[in-house]
């Protein structure tokens, strides 16, 4: 192999690793935006984590997060709207991600 191969495969690995830690983060965000959801809508325990997995399911519909905030707009009602969702969600991403590579 040359120089020029081992770099190709070194950034090749670093992308697929990026791409590994941005959906790792995106799916416990959206686990912990469920288990918010969960807690206004009063529900605890098993209830709660699997409230939080049907929210992280819902990322899976449609390309883009919009399917999880419409799902939790939805099921919130009127406790919460579309964009303070989204605000919780951008909060609840830095949240994962310093989650994540504490336990790197």
């Amino acid at each position: 192999m040359t120089t020029f191969d081992d770099r190709e495969n070194a950034f090749e690995n670093k992308f697929a690793h990026d791409e590994e830690m941005k959906f790792r983060a995106q799916a416990r965000c959206n686990k912990l935006l469920g288990l918010w959801a969960a807690e206004m809508l009063g529900k605890t325990g098993d209830d709660a984590n699997a409230y939080a997995v049907e929210v992280v399911k819902a990322d899976f519909e449609e390309a883009g997060h919009e399917d999880v905030v419409r799902k939790v707009a939805a099921d919130l009602g009127d406790k919460a709207t579309a964009d303070e969702i989204r605000g919780k969600m951008a909060q609840l991403l830095i949240v994962a991600q310093e989650q994540l590579m504490k336990e790197a």
